[in-house]
């Protein structure tokens, strides 16, 4: 089940305890056995739909809960920006048709639809039981709008990221909306936390410990593994962004290089590859998208997955990476602290020097280096797809079935 939570800073060293607590006290409702699922009509509001080139680690958590509840017989629609194909029509994820089991409605643009989504919602849409409305940074501001239940999913809050995407006079103000939103209009509202660190800067903002619900990502069975390279791999994934740090990455493989040898693969791609690409050294390769398969090749045969982001909702990949035995290295920050368990599953480094100090013990020590891959794997095991449906659909049913008369 969803846990209260009672968030609080993680620390640097591995706290044992468990990934799925006992339900909670009083246990949420759920939806009747006998009859169809409650909440029946479900609207997610986001800015992507996963076959959006830009799309990431929050469309595929989307994707994953809508096809989820669509199996359970719910009713899903998703409302989002960009181009957007009809229902049951194949998506990419990763270069690999997948069919889609939920409605996909296009209200606009990447930005204009933020703005036509009230009036695209009753128009395309029409009534629901429940609407979910993904915040990651820019907010829809639902509630202002809507008149029924309301469920606000938060991967992580923007707060540092705002300076770095905008000049000084918009991040300020989009600071001020997003965390207006999050503690203002939704403030009747429950909130779905990805992580332990996104519920605490949730709280840091205002909003009640009580109204926060956790629901970690899931990641897939990976089936057969294909061996180790047999000599040095490094992988980082994602899309290629600012926040990302890839620049940061390729600065330090010049220092790591010459201790560990081997190849650095930067898989993904973003407005910021064609810079990365001019920066890189030698024995670096970009890969660009990446099927799924091929994703698994690299995963299974990596030493290490390297992680250099500036901030965190949870970090899907690495949970990818540890259901494949591969470690992971990366930065002390929101996200990572939660999938990443320090001197277990990873190492976390609090500066660049001990970031690239960890990345070189990690190479140039296997029998750490496998201690690491199987604690990984057993930790990546508790984390499945279906606990996150499952716990996703009891908060959407409580918020369905305690929404406060009017709403």
């Amino acid at each position: 089940m969803p846990q209260h939570v009672q968030p609080s800073p993680p620390p640097l060293h591995p706290v044992p305890s468990p990934v799925r607590t006992a339900p909670l006290a009083p246990p949420a409702p759920g939806p009747s056995p006998s009859g169809p699922p409650l909440p029946r009509r479900i609207v997610f509001l986001a800015r992507r739909d996963l076959g959006n080139p830009a799309a990431g680690g929050s469309e595929l958590l989307v994707d994953k809960i809508a096809d989820g509840l669509t199996a359970h017989g719910h009713d899903v629609t998703l409302l989002c920006g960009g181009p957007a194909p009809k229902l049951s029509a194949p998506r990419e994820q990763g270069g690999t048709p997948v069919e889609r089991s939920y409605r996909v409605i296009s209200a606009g643009g990447d930005a204009g639809h933020f703005l036509r989504a009230p009036r695209e919602l009753p128009r395309r849409v029409g009534d629901c039981d429940l609407l979910v409305e993904v915040c990651n940074g820019m907010p829809y501001l639902a509630p202002l709008w809507h008149r029924g239940p309301t469920l606000c999913l938060v991967n992580h809050v923007h707060t540092d990221l705002w300076g770095m995407r905008y000049p000084r006079p918009a991040a300020r103000l989009g600071r001020r909306l997003e965390h207006w939103a999050l503690a203002g209009t939704h403030r009747r509202n429950l909130m779905v936390a990805v992580s332990g660190s996104t519920a605490a800067a949730l709280h840091t903002l205002g909003v009640d410990r009580d109204r926060i619900r956790l629901v970690h990502n899931g990641v897939e069975e990976p089936g057969r593994l294909a061996p180790k390279a047999p000599e040095p791999l490094f992988v980082a994934m994602g899309r290629l962004v600012e926040y990302k740090r890839i620049d940061l990455l390729l600065r330090l493989w010049e220092r790591v290089r010459p201790v560990t040898g081997g190849r650095l693969v930067i898989v993904g791609d973003g407005p910021e590859r064609a810079r990365l690409t001019a920066l890189a050294g030698p024995d670096v390769t970009f890969t660009g998208r990446i099927s799924e398969h091929r994703k698994h090749q690299l995963l299974c045969s990596a030493w290490l997955l390297l992680h250099p982001s500036l901030v965190e909702g949870w970090g899907l990949v690495v949970m990818e990476a540890a259901a494949r035995r591969t470690p992971a290295v990366g930065f002390d920050i929101p996200g990572l602290r939660d999938s990443v368990e320090h001197g277990v599953t990873g190492l976390l480094a609090r500066g660049e020097s001990a970031f690239a100090a960890h990345w070189c013990t990690l190479a140039l020590s296997s029998r750490r280096r496998e201690t690491f891959a199987l604690a990984a794997e057993q930790r990546a095991a508790h984390f499945r797809w279906s606990h996150t449906v499952a716990d996703f659909r009891a908060v959407a049913a409580e918020a369905f079935l305690t929404a406060p008369p009017g709403r």
